[in-house]
């Protein structure tokens, strides 16, 4: 059966997988998230009753 011979995928993926993990990656963690959680105040929720109109 072809689909079960390694031979080419293998090198294929492993090749992107390299090229993702060593280049592409700490490219795009090296950019400043714009929104940072740090800044952000925590909200606190007010929760009232629900007062329903049959009861």
């Amino acid at each position: 059966m072809p689909q079960l011979n390694p031979n080419p995928w293998l090198f294929v993926m492993i090749s992107t997988w390299l090229t993702f993990s060593l280049i592409l990656q700490p490219k795009t963690l090296s950019f400043i998230s714009t929104n940072p959680p740090i800044n952000k105040t925590p909200t606190t929720t007010k929760n009232l009753p629900w007062t329903w109109p049959w009861s």
